[in-house]
């Protein structure tokens, strides 16, 4: 049973936005508005709108149509809005916020800078004029393989202004991983920049997207923006200078559209690649009247984020944090901060220095980062004035105890609450959360977040309580994916296939009796590195790519820093020696195509795979083998004596361990 450690005082929770727009509407207390929310979602995400303030150029007829069912819901029929409007355009009027820093970003070396919303609102502009002028029109896709730095936020609003759709991806990424996406989604333009700098050191990245290019011939442009000062890394005819696309250089005839683009509800905003089980990465389709609201309202009315605020999220733009991070800020009129390094460089308390001179008031970590920052001691953010901070955000994985009492006692002294998160990528925000007007107990959940009708489902479908379920969605809600890109009925297998309109997220979770949540880990293969989720055959893929490799198997294990990590099993082709060299040759194979963020920690070389009788390879088996746990039920087993050699090979000699 959750025991509370943190509980809000009377006077905390009046002040907070989502009390106060609680009793605007009636409730008291959070649980009977909860069962509001959830009854009628039409009802509340309305509601939710206008708090929120969203900007309609065109106002809607009806929030929700529900004439296809809950797996495709049309949000705020007939209206028409501009996301970049309402992250922007409509805050240039009001002399409170127009002069206010929108963005602040800091790099690894020290250097800054300060945007404000006047500002960032000329720069999207000129950017937007710019993609015009190179041929982009509402619809088409610009992928984003950026650093964290402002050109990202830049380039994100101004694509969303003109109507194009922004395909964000993780600066880590090996070439293979960013032409895998490319192929995906066919975006006319790339952004991407000379390179980045970690831990001191220049990364390059422009070469990686030249490779995945090569491969990509519907990418027309390449634009690239100066982030490490690397020089004679442009193709002639190709490729442009990001600082000659914002300033209007060479000058082309079209005229640009200078307005925001009215744009339906429904209008793509978003393609978030996430990736499951089986096959290629998922493109979870995000709208203008989807990602933007649902991220904005967890952020203002879950995590108290409000006007003049300053946010802070260790993420990646190619993770839903990063967009996250952009919308729940911008529309809420507070600040974000981007910081483009390695948070414990040059010294272990830099992230707390960031919070510190910045003075942020809702930092977001993942319970790795936190683990790596253990070691270094409590000394280090005691160094630092944290007075500022008022929430702490976590998401990506689930926590373990030890870390996240590290971060309540002696980072935020039991003061600060933690608002743990889990969602995804699917579902442009939180499922979960830890509501800031109930308790909170070490890493659990104290809530479904409002308008999310959450349950758990035991195998037959039907509601449970304090055993392990099936976490699913009863209502659909605004920020739910529009479809996998180009792959609707992929899409409806994997989500809606178990029980008839119900949403199956795919976590094991424990509801208790007192209504703590607690996720206790995938219900399917899906990887969890550090936050970033990967499915096993992604990198199976790559590997089997290698000449050496007849066919592989990918699981995730426990690690002690990442939460866990990718450990591979191979067999390879007649002829071949397994050998340590072979061994690092594949590591660094994988690597250099997917980023060495998600290398495999071991690569082991066996006999043969354990496989169905119809040649699916079992990684249930091979995962429970390897860490000798009771595998269930072989009987489907073509040749279980593969995981009796696994069990053996785990239990042995562990050389292979990298």
């Amino acid at each position: 049973m959750a025991e509370p450690v943190w509980h809000p005082s009377l006077a905390f929770i009046r002040e907070t936005r989502l009390y106060r727009w609680m009793k605007s509407l009636g409730f008291e207390d959070y649980d009977t508005f909860y069962a509001a929310s959830v009854r009628d979602v039409a009802w509340f995400w309305g509601e939710a709108e206008k708090a929120l303030g969203i900007a309609w150029m065109k106002p809607y007829e009806r929030v929700l149509d529900l004439r296809r069912g809950p797996m495709w819901p049309e949000w705020f029929v007939g209206g028409k809005l501009n996301a970049a409007y309402d992250a922007l355009g409509k805050w240039l009027k009001d002399p409170l916020v127009r002069d206010r820093p929108a963005l602040i970003w800091e790099g690894e070396e020290g250097q800054t800078k300060r945007v404000s919303y006047a500002e960032l609102a000329v720069r999207v502009d000129r950017v937007a004029q710019g993609l015009v002028r190179l041929g982009l029109q509402p619809g088409d896709r610009v992928a984003l393989y950026l650093p964290m730095v402002p050109e990202a936020v830049v380039a994100l609003l101004a694509a969303a202004k003109i109507g194009a759709v922004t395909v964000p991806m993780f600066s880590g990424y090996g070439a293979e991983a960013v032409w895998t996406r490319l192929e995906s989604a066919r975006p006319k333009i790339l952004i991407t920049a000379d390179g980045f700098f970690r831990r001191g050191r220049p990364v390059a990245m422009k070469e990686e997207a030249d490779r995945a290019v090569e491969r990509a011939p519907y990418v027309e442009r390449v634009i690239v923006v100066r982030r490490a000062g690397r020089e004679g890394l442009l193709q002639p005819g190709r490729d442009v200078e990001w600082e000659a696309l914002e300033t209007g250089t060479p000058p082309c005839a079209p005229a640009a559209n200078e307005t925001f683009r009215p744009l339906d509800s429904a209008h793509p905003l978003l393609i978030i690649y996430t990736s499951g089980t089986t096959g290629r990465p998922k493109g979870a389709l995000h709208t203008h009247g989807g990602f933007p609201l649902k991220s904005a309202f967890d952020a203002g009315f879950g995590m108290d984020v409000r006007p003049g605020d300053v946010m802070l999220w260790v993420t990646d733009m190619g993770w839903m944090m990063g967009p996250f991070l952009i919308f729940a800020t911008l529309v809420n009129a507070a600040t974000m901060v981007l910081y483009d390094g390695t948070p414990d460089h040059p010294a272990p308390d830099r992230l707390w220095d960031l919070v510190a001179r910045h003075r942020v008031t809702h930092l977001g970590v993942s319970p790795t980062l936190i683990r790596a920052l253990m070691p270094h001691g409590e000394a280090y953010p005691g160094r630092h004035d944290l007075s500022s901070l008022r929430v702490i955000g976590s998401t990506g994985e689930p926590w373990n105890p030890e870390p996240w009492k590290w971060l309540f006692e002696k980072v935020g002294k039991s003061r600060i609450p933690i608002f743990n998160y889990s969602g995804g990528t699917e579902i442009s925000g939180g499922i979960l959360g830890n509501v800031l007007i109930k308790p909170i107990a070490p890493i659990t959940f104290n809530a479904a977040l409002p308008g999310m009708a959450a349950d758990v489902y035991d195998p037959d479908g039907k509601p449970v309580r304090g055993t392990v379920g099936e976490l699913v969605l009863k209502a659909p809600w605004v920020g739910q994916t529009r479809g996998f890109w180009g792959e609707p009925e992929r899409y409806e297998e994997t989500y809606w296939k178990r029980w008839p309109g119900i949403w199956v997220h795919g976590d094991w979770v424990i509801l208790d009796e007192d209504g703590f949540w607690t996720i206790t880990g995938r219900s399917d293969d899906t990887l969890n590195v550090a936050g970033k989720r990967l499915g096993p055959a992604e990198i199976e893929s790559i590997l089997t790519a290698h000449p050496a490799i007849k066919e592989s198997a990918v699981i995730g294990v426990p690690d002690d820093v990442k939460g866990e990590v990718p450990v591979a099993f191979v067999v390879l082709k007649p002829g071949r020696e397994w050998t340590p060299d072979l061994r690092a040759e594949i590591l660094h194979w994988v690597a250099e195509r997917l980023g060495k963020a998600l290398r495999p920690k071991a690569v082991y070389c066996v006999d043969d795979l354990p496989k169905t009788r119809n040649a699916k390879i079992l990684r249930r088996a091979i995962r429970a083998a390897y860490l000798g746990q009771d595998p269930g039920d072989l009987s489907s087993l073509e040749n279980p004596e593969a995981v009796d050699a696994i069990r053996k090979l785990a239990a042995g000699d562990n050389s292979d361990l990298i």
